[in-house]
């Protein structure tokens, strides 16, 4: 069975994050998000994956490649043009990206489902699919209900008694929506439905395709389904993934490495004395991370591999990626990646501008010294 993962957007929500790695790279305990898609699809059959890149789409296709080693068949659809040498994406909207595929070649000749590249997800695709054939559907959008401050962020469906959509709203106001029913970004699709989409445009599902179908009184349905979904459109969401997912509040995602105390994983090759640092769980700690004597770390909180960990450092509840060197600086809600250190409501300090890259840096460079009376005169 044939799938499609939207994986070209620039993940404009949960910069700065993206400026460095497309959205679906994201890592989710050092396992970017989109890799649990892929592993969800095979498990329901969907063994040919098409993906649609754009923004840093290099980075997507040498991780996942031709499938392999994921037990599927990929391909891409790359949106974009060559400028100086240099690969520009110019992404062709969600329903534009299916668009450029069928027009290529025709590749969705049968029921297929379609993925955003950004949510973990439970669900039974197998069920949802036969449901929508039931219908007789020509499109279905798998729907949850959400509080209803909430609905500004997602498209809003309004459906009868029997699942039909009446009516679609892509982002309304809180005070402007019908429902609090929203579109999960997970899609079942017959072929006939790309019939409907301009070819070499920019389309969009949600703005431009599903208004259009509930305009044509066409059959598209909606079903609300009890599964998880986290969406990680934006830094809180992703900070508060990560907690949930130390918190074992998420399925199907382990703590890697292994527990080397209560609540404590590590990964291979940690350099710490344990009687010599104050961690208390849930901490995960990546494989080649130096913990010096003297630091704290309170969880839930994520110290990637390569990291380190200086001596008076206090990391408390933060999500801090591979290579990172954290001086003497306390670190309260936070997400360290790069030259950028992002609060949790996704404040950021770029921490050069802000003359503080002395305190997180590159734990591959040389290190510099200063002086203890500049570390207390400098909290980050």
């Amino acid at each position: 069975m044939k799938a499609m993962i939207l994986a070209a957007g620039k993940g404009t929500r949960i910069r700065p994050i993206t400026n460095i790695m497309p959205k679906p790279m994201i890592p989710i305990m050092q396992k970017p998000v989109m890799e649990f898609l892929v592993e969800l699809l095979r498990q329901h059959g969907f063994d040919r994956i098409m993906v649609n890149v754009s923004h840093l789409s290099e980075e997507i296709e040498n991780y996942f490649r031709d499938g392999q080693k994921f037990g599927v068949q990929m391909a891409y659809s790359f949106e974009g043009t060559i400028i100086d040498g240099k690969l520009q994406g110019s992404a062709l909207g969600s329903a534009g990206g299916l668009k450029k595929i069928q027009d290529f070649s025709p590749f969705f000749d049968d029921t297929f489902v379609v993925l955003c590249g950004d949510a973990l997800i439970d669900l039974d695709l197998t069920y949802a699919v036969n449901w929508h054939r039931q219908k007789k559907s020509l499109a279905t959008i798998i729907t949850k209900t959400v509080p209803r401050d909430q609905v500004s962020s997602y498209g809003v469906v309004v459906t009868d008694s029997d699942g039909r959509i009446k009516q679609f709203q892509e982002k309304p106001s809180v005070e402007d929506a019908l429902s609090n029913t929203i579109n999960t970004g997970i899609y079942i699709f017959e072929p006939e439905i790309l019939d409907y989409v301009p070819s070499g445009l920019e389309f969009d599902l949600g703005s431009d395709l599903f208004p259009k179908l509930v305009g044509a009184d066409l059959p598209f349905h909606a079903i609300s389904m009890d599964f998880q979904w986290v969406d990680i459109g934006k830094v809180p969401d992703y900070w508060q993934a990560i907690q949930d997912v130390l918190l074992d509040k998420i399925k199907n995602v382990n703590i890697p490495g292994h527990e080397v105390k209560p609540g404590i994983y590590a990964g291979l090759n940690v350099s710490v004395n344990w009687d010599k640092v104050d961690i208390r769980g849930p901490v995960y700690i990546g494989g080649m991370t130096q913990i010096e004597d003297g630091a704290t770390i309170i969880g839930p909180t994520m110290i990637g591999p390569n990291c380190h960990v200086c001596s008076g450092a206090v990391v408390e509840r933060s999500v801090i990626f591979e290579y990172s060197r954290l001086s003497d600086v306390r670190l309260v809600d936070k997400l360290v990646f790069g030259r950028y250190c992002v609060d949790k409501t996704g404040a950021t300090i770029d921490l050069q501008a802000a003359a503080l890259d002395w305190l997180i840096t590159d734990a591959r460079q040389q290190q510099q010294s200063h002086s203890p009376l500049e570390f207390s005169k400098s909290p980050a």
